[in-house]
């Protein structure tokens, strides 16, 4: 008995969390986040690649600062413990060679941004600054990690489907497009997808592990307990965009900012789920990436993270606002919770209206029994007049 007890509420339980898991990662979900998304981080590459260029034989090359020869031992463990990480670039050291694979790289990425052919030049894009990623040690920036993970994540879903130059060839070329199984999957619709959802979440999760992993390492170290850490980083004058020196005379307030900051990034990772606390994080997040961005120099490091903390946004929050129908008849906009519940209520309304037929056709085969019970009862030789009063208080017990 008590082992039923216990049995049915951890079955209901585990159906509750398998349905939720499946819901959480495999709902169709509209692109329109994605797809703003990939414009900012397509930007953010095309910038880099053209400071790269102001510049390029001075960082890749065999007379770089940091050479071929040395770059790949930074790798092959001659210093350490070796990686992964190659890169066809090691190998490179014609200068010519090396700014035409550079004018490439920069328009696959402009085409990329721009959303032209993304399914193809979005894993390109991606791969191309794996590559540079890989000569670069040594080089790098926050920005680099933010843009080149959010281009691997945004390849595999249809970033290309609005805002862009596929949005707008799949319009004009509608009636071939529809005709062509490749040419469907080259400018994909404005229509939930799998993959559209599955590449928000990864974005979501990775974001939350940059920001626990941020926090841990701020909590190492004293300067963000004691709370002098802000104020350490607005009087340093290698990253100083303003004086904000000033702040020297407020310790309450560089102090209190230091301790909001630190909660914040450690407990961001489960604060932005809940519908309720989540404006709040991201609310903070924008306040702290804007102050890094005018007050630390950081303006595409912080407009990059700005970007990123928008993949928590729903699309039916921006749908409305942006005006961009789907091209579905079905009304897409509508998030997995809203889909399923409105399943069940139809389902419950087809089963309410199969049990109501199915109570008729009983009264129906009901009343064929009592009328050949009643013509029985007659060639027998009963008391009609006893039975038919019967019969009248059975009928009206019926109606009732």
């Amino acid at each position: 008995m008590i082992g039923r007890m216990l049995l049915e509420p951890s079955k209901t339980w585990l159906t509750h969390f398998v349905s939720g898991w499946d819901q959480f990662w495999f709902a169709p979900r509209l692109p329109y986040v994605v797809c703003m998304l990939r414009i900012v981080t397509g930007l953010m590459l095309l910038y880099s690649q053209l400071v790269l260029a102001t510049a390029l034989t001075d960082f890749i090359g065999e007379y770089a600062w940091i050479n071929n020869t040395l770059a790949r031992q930074l790798h092959d463990g001659a210093f350490g413990t070796p990686d992964m990480a190659r890169t066809y670039l090691w190998s490179i050291d014609n200068p010519l060679l090396i700014w035409m694979h550079h004018g490439i790289t920069i328009l696959i990425t402009a085409a990329f941004a721009a959303g032209f052919m993304t399914r193809i030049t979005a894993p390109t894009a991606w791969f191309l600054q794996l590559m540079y990623l890989h000569r670069l040690t040594g080089s790098l920036f926050g920005l680099d990690q933010i843009i080149s993970y959010s281009a691997m994540y945004l390849m595999l879903t249809p970033c290309g489907s609005c805002f862009s130059v596929d949005a707008w060839l799949r319009k004009r070329l509608a009636e071939r497009v529809e005709g062509d199984r490749k040419l469907r999957w080259l400018f994909p619709k404005i229509e939930p997808s799998v993959a559209a959802n599955i590449g928000t979440r990864l974005l979501q999760f990775h974001l939350c592990v940059i920001y626990l992993f941020g926090g841990l390492s701020k909590a190492r170290g004293e300067l963000w307990w004691d709370g002098t850490a802000m104020w350490y980083a607005v009087a340093n004058y290698e990253y100083q965009s303003w004086d904000m020196t000033w702040i020297g005379g407020y310790p309450r307030v560089f102090s209190a900012l230091t301790h909001i900051t630190l909660f914040w990034e450690l407990f961001y990772c489960a604060l932005v789920w809940p519908k309720l606390s989540r404006p709040i994080v991201i609310g903070i997040a924008i306040f702290v990436h804007v102050g890094i961005a005018f007050f630390l120099g950081m303006f595409t490091f912080g407009t990059m993270m700005i970007a990123a903390n928008f993949v928590f946004w729903e699309p039916k929050w921006l749908w409305p606002s942006l005006r961009v129908e789907p091209e579905t008849e079905s009304t897409n906009e509508k998030t997995l919770s809203d889909v399923g519940l409105e399943e069940r209520e139809k389902k419950l309304v087809e089963d309410k209206a199969k049990l109501k037929q199915r109570v008729e056709t009983l009264k129906k085969r009901e009343r064929k029994v009592r009328r050949a019970a009643k013509r029985l009862r007659e060639k027998q030789g009963l008391d009609t007049q006893d039975f038919g009063k019967d019969d009248l208080n059975e009928e009206s017990d019926l109606q009732s």
